[in-house]
């Protein structure tokens, strides 16, 4: 091994003992606080809007983890000129060690929420990795045998302090998301029998209820947050005439509804994933808000989560009789913490980004003009309706079929829009021939729908289309997610030997 060569992994090294103690430190304490996911969370919080779209659109949900790769990738090449750096002066290195410390540091201290003791695991982290390079340098490589025997020796002992580091950090934070042992009282409110749906008669179609394992997760989190219901409180202000603080025991006391409700992403793009189908548990939104009473000036409700994340919601659509709620439950069990435990919000009608904020802790009666939320400041719309769409499931694009009967199937759904009332399919360019519907579990619940088709020998197009409750024809006009939504029609092509 080269002079050159060992420096700079003496450099990685200790970068590495640096940030995996700091992410052990913040896993024992809040996963947020690690200094390579608060780097992460200040990128995301600073990439442009078309190049996050790009992201989700290339990557779907794995955008975060190879954002995470990219900012250790980073990382490794820093901690590596920090080492040649030391090669020729010890304290330069430290110095530069000091600097990557320093800017995770800086992340940190982005956060809305950030209080000082935020920030001991970075510095843990800052110190951890001078004073490795300090041991490291010390036993640096030399031509005798017994100092290659003492370098070697050192540079494992901070490689094992590194591996043991980041394997307690990883296990606290899986200890810290076990689910809490919560019981949820039955609905004053039920929802109707859950239909039975086709998923056992269209092979290939989504469920007709998507469990909570497979429903999407799309927000600007690097982590599963953790948020206990011990201490956890829900604060209504702002334009209110009084302001109300309510525990979880306090909302768990208020009259219980049960709605099934379809949630969408507005990134997902024209037959895109994100979108899914639950029964959920909560208190209505207006229960909630008449606690407080609403003031005269306020046109926006700006939900926030435990995290200081800010969500606008316009007033007028959340308490216009629609079942907004502030949920506890999802699938008749407590809301898991991917998915906002222990209380989110769902609007239903709405995309997520103006009505679903999870781990939510905050709402407050104000104004467009006095307030902006995140998405409002990074140009989003603010009046963000659902627009109508059909997904094809089955079969899938470039599907290799035999010739005969072929089964198309797939879901549609309009909830801003009073429902499904048809779904229709178009082969080859032709004309639009009705699909049949499965059953419905309301008007903001997504409908399945299959259709026959003698398929014969060639390549072929199949689209679809939904027509909402009042005989509107989805559009086929193609827009992209930003600012307001995909629309545009679900075709794609197959072929039939």
């Amino acid at each position: 091994m080269t002079g050159r060569t060992a420096w700079a992994l003496i450099g990685i090294l200790c970068a590495a003992a640096g940030l995996a103690v700091g992410h052990l430190v913040a896993a024992l304490r809040d996963v947020a606080t690690s200094p390579v996911l608060a780097v992460g969370s200040a990128v995301i919080d600073r990439t442009p809007t078309p190049a996050k779209e790009w992201a989700i659109r290339t990557f779907g949900t794995a955008d975060k983890p190879i954002l995470v790769g990219s900012v250790l990738v980073g990382v490794v090449a820093f901690a590596a000129a920090a080492g040649l750096l030391a090669r020729r002066r010890l304290r330069y290195g430290a110095a530069a060690l000091a600097a990557l410390a320093g800017l995770a540091g800086l992340a940190v201290l982005d956060r809305p929420t950030t209080s000082a003791a935020d920030l001991v695991p970075t510095a843990t982290a800052a110190a951890v990795a001078v004073l490795t390079l300090v041991l490291l340098a010390r036993a640096r490589p030399r031509d005798t045998a017994p100092g290659r025997r003492g370098f070697l020796l050192a540079t494992g002992a901070v490689a094992a302090l590194a591996l043991a580091s980041g394997g307690g950090g990883w296990l606290a934070s899986r200890l810290r998301l076990r689910e809490e042992d919560v019981a949820l009282p039955a609905p004053r409110d039920p929802a109707p029998p859950f239909p039975r749906g086709l998923d056992d008669q269209v092979p290939g179609v989504t469920p007709f209820r998507t469990p909570a394992a497979d429903f999407y997760r799309v927000d600007t989190r690097l982590d599963t947050p953790v948020v206990s219901t011990d201490g956890w409180t829900l604060t209504i202000d702002g334009d209110v005439e009084r302001e109300v603080t309510l525990t979880f025991d306090d909302l768990l006391a208020m009259p219980m509804v049960e709605r099934d409700i379809t949630l969408t992403c507005v990134s997902n793009s024209v037959g895109g994933p994100y979108v899914g189908g639950a029964r959920w548990l909560g208190v209505r939104l207006t229960d909630v808000l008449d606690l407080a009473g609403v003031g005269r000036s306020a046109d926006q409700i700006l939900s926030t989560d435990f995290d200081g994340m800010t969500i606008s919601t316009p007033l007028a659509l959340a308490t216009d009789g629609r079942d907004a709620l502030v949920c506890v439950g999802m699938n008749g069990a407590p809301l898991p913490r991917e998915h906002g435990f222990p209380v989110r919000l769902v609007v239903p009608g709405l995309y997520g980004f103006i009505s679903a904020t999870k781990w939510l802790t905050r709402l407050t009666l104000t104004t467009y003009a006095d307030r902006e939320a995140y998405w409002t400041r990074r140009g989003w719309a603010t009046d963000a309706p659902i627009k109508p769409s059909a997904r094809i499931d089955t079969p899938r694009a470039l599907a290799r079929l035999d010739a005969g009967d072929v089964v198309i199937g797939g879901i549609a759904w309009a909830q801003a829009d009073g429902g499904v009332q048809g779904v229709q399919v178009r082969v080859d360019g032709g004309p639009w021939e009705d699909a049949q519907l499965g059953p419905t579990a309301g008007d903001p619940y997504w409908r399945q729908w299959f259709h026959r088709w003698r398929a014969e020998p060639g390549s072929h197009s199949l689209a679809a289309r939904t027509i909402t409750a009042d005989g509107t024809v989805q559009t086929a006009a193609r827009a992209e997610p930003f600012p307001a939504g995909s629309s545009g029609i679900h075709e794609l092509f197959v072929e039939v030997g």
